[in-house]
C-alpha cells in the first residue's frame, strides 16, 4: 500500500461521535472568548496591555490553543477543560465586582435593575463574528489535524452515517455565512429584483477560481483524498458557489423572514425523495449500483446532491439572521433574542432525536433531513452561547467605567456618567484603529484565513510524514501551523488591509 493509499485510509470508514460530545465541544470556546475579555477588563483597571504583540498573545492563547487541545491531548477531557475555564472566569468575575468603580456601594439587586436599562451598540453584533471566527478556526485546525494519530478518529468526518466534529466544520461555514449575506444586510440599489443574483454571479468567480485550482493542484501533484467526501472531481469551494446561485435566486421570490418555509419545505422534499425514490441509491452506489464513477454524475454523485441539504441549512441561517440582525439598542431586548434562540435549538434537538429514530440516522454523505437538523440546532447553541457571553462581558464592563474590550458590544448609556461623557469615551476608543483583536483580524479576512490554512496544510503534508508523528511532534506541529496563519492574518489586520478579489 503506497503512503497515498494510507493517508487516505486514514481519514476513511469512520462513524464519528454523539452529537452531546460535539456540543461540549462548541461550547468550550465560547467560555475562553468570555474569559478572554474578563482578562481584558481586569488588565485594564491594573495595568496596560495596549501592545499588540501582547493583545495577539493573549488571543491566541485563549481562542487557538483551547481549540487545538481539544481536537488532540485533552480529546477525552473536556469536560474538565470546561470546568477549569469557568473557574477561571468565575474568578476573574468576582475580582472584577470586588474592584468595581461604579456602583460601590450599591446592592447587587440595584446594579441588575440599573444594568438592564442601558443601551448597546445596535449597528455591530460581536456573537456573528465570533461564530464565524471559531467555525473558521476550528476547521483551520482540524483539516490538519485529521492527518497525524493524535486526532481521535471519532472527529473526523463520518463514511456514511453519523456525527463527527468535522462534519459540523462544512455545515457551520455555510450557516455563518447566511447569517450575513448581503440580503439580510440590504445592500441594496435601487433597481431589479435580480440585482442580488446577478452580484452572486460576480462575486463567486473567486470560489470557482479556489474551486477548480484546488483540483487541479491536488490531481497533479497526487496528494490524498476522501472519494466518497464530494466525489472524483467536486470540493466544498463548488458546493459553496452552488448554493451561493441556488440561495440568491431563491431569495428574489422570498423575503429573507420567510426562508424558514423554504428550508423546511427543501429538506423535507428531499428526505422525502431519498425514502421513496432512488435517489438514496444513486448517491451511495451510483446509476448501475455497483458504485461506478463513470459520467460527470456518478463520478461526484456526493458533492451535487447533497448541495441540496446545504441549501436549506443556508436558507435556515437566512432566517437567524434576519432575526439576530433587527435593529435594537436595549439588553433587555437581547436576553429575549438570546432565550429565543436557545429555546428554538433545544426544540430542534429533540427533533434530531426523534427523526434519527423514527426516520433516518444523520449523514454528511447525503446532507439528509437529520444532518440539516443537527447543523441548525448546534449553530443556534453555539450562537446563543456567545450572546449569553456577551450580556455577561458587558455587564462587567458596566461595572468598570471606560472598560474597552475587542470584539464586544459597546455601551452606549452609562447611569454613572452622563450621555456626552459616555459617547465622548467610546469615540475615543473607535479612534483607535485598527483594533488589536485577532477575531477582528480573522473575520476581516476570512476567505484568505482558509486559503492560507488550506495552503500550509497541503505543504505541511507533503514536508511531513504525519502518519508516523510523534503526539508531542504533532502537537508542536498544529500550533507552529496556527501561529503562522494567525499571525499573518494579524499583521494584515494592523497594516488595515482587508483582501478581496470582487
Amino acid at each position: 500500500m503506497s503512503l497515498k493509499q494510507m493517508k487516505e485510509a486514514f481519514v476513511s470508514n469512520h462513524n464519528g461521535t454523539s452529537v452531546l460530545e460535539i456540543t461540549q465541544g462548541l461550547c468550550l470556546p465560547v467560555f475562553c472568548i468570555l474569559c478572554r475579555g474578563l482578562l481584558i477588563i481586569l488588565s485594564q483597571h491594573l495595568c496596560s496591555l495596549h501592545t499588540w504583540r501582547t493583545r495577539f498573545f493573549i488571543d491566541f492563547i485563549f481562542l487557538i490553543v483551547p481549540l487545538v487541545t481539544t481536537l488532540t491531548i485533552l480529546s477525552s477531557f473536556v469536560h474538565l477543560e470546561q470546568l477549569a475555564v469557568i473557574i477561571f472566569g468565575a474568578g476573574l468575575f468576582y475580582q472584577i465586582y470586588c474592584r468595581r468603580t461604579c456602583y460601590i456601594r450599591v446592592p447587587v439587586q440595584k446594579i441588575l435593575e440599573n444594568f438592564l436599562k442601558i443601551s448597546l451598540e445596535s449597528e455591530y453584533i460581536p456573537a456573528i463574528s465570533c461564530f464565524r471566527v471559531i467555525n473558521s478556526a476550528f476547521t483551520a485546525v482540524a483539516i490538519l489535524a485529521v492527518d497525524f494519530p493524535l486526532f481521535p478518529r471519532r472527529f473526523a468526518k463520518t463514511e456514511l452515517y453519523g456525527t463527527g466534529a468535522m462534519d459540523f466544520g462544512v455545515g457551520g461555514f455555510v450557516f455563518g455565512t447566511a447569517i450575513v449575506c448581503p440580503e439580510i444586510r440590504k445592500k441594496c440599489m435601487e433597481g431589479s429584483r435580480f440585482y442580488f443574483f446577478t452580484k452572486s454571479l460576480y462575486s463567486a468567480w473567486p470560489l470557482v477560481f479556489l474551486g477548480i485550482g484546488r483540483l487541479i493542484i491536488i490531481k497533479s501533484i497526487g496528494y490524498q483524498e476522501h472519494l466518497t467526501e464530494y466525489g472524483l472531481h467536486w470540493n466544498f469551494f463548488f458546493t459553496l458557489i452552488v448554493v451561493k446561485l441556488i440561495t440568491s435566486l431563491l431569495l428574489i421570490f422570498f423575503p429573507p423572514n420567510k426562508s424558514w418555509i423554504v428550508a423546511i419545505s427543501i429538506t423535507v422534499l428531499y428526505q422525502l425523495a431519498l425514502d421513496f425514490t432512488p435517489l438514496k441509491r444513486l448517491i451511495l452506489h451510483g446509476t448501475d449500483g455497483s458504485g461506478t464513477r463513470v459520467g460527470l454524475l456518478n463520478a461526484n454523485r456526493e458533492g451535487i446532491i447533497s448541495t441540496l441539504g446545504y441549501v436549506a441549512i443556508h436558507m435556515a441561517g437566512v432566517q437567524t439572521g434576519s432575526y439576530v440582525l433587527k435593529k435594537r439598542s436595549h439588553i433587555k431586548d437581547w436576553i429575549k433574542v438570546t432565550y429565543c434562540i436557545l429555546l428554538t435549538a433545544i426544540s430542534l434537538f429533540v427533533s434530531l432525536y426523534i427523526v434519527q429514530v423514527k426516520i433516518e440516522v444523520a449523514s454528511r454523505r447525503m446532507a439528509n433531513l437529520a444532518f440539516c437538523i443537527w447543523i441548525v440546532a448546534s449553530s443556534l447553541i453555539l450562537l446563543s452561547s456567545l450572546l449569553l457571553g456577551d450580556i455577561i462581558l458587558s455587564f462587567a464592563k458596566f461595572l468598570i467605567q471606560g472598560a474597552v474590550v475587542p470584539c464586544s458590544w459597546k455601551l452606549v448609556q452609562s447611569p454613572t456618567t452622563n450621555k456626552k461623557h459616555s459617547e465622548a469615551l467610546i469615540s475615543e476608543a473607535e479612534r483607535k484603529k485598527p483594533s488589536l483583536c485577532l477575531i477582528t483580524a480573522i473575520n476581516r479576512n476570512q476567505l484568505i484565513f482558509f486559503l492560507l490554512s488550506n495552503i500550509t496544510t497541503g505543504l505541511l503534508n507533503l514536508l511531513v510524514d504525519t502518519l508516523h508523528s510523534s503526539t508531542l511532534w504533532a502537537f508542536l506541529v498544529l500550533n507552529l501551523y496556527m501561529f503562522i496563519n494567525c499571525l499573518i492574518i494579524y499583521m494584515l489586520h494592523l497594516q488595515d488591509k482587508t483582501i478581496k478579489f470582487w
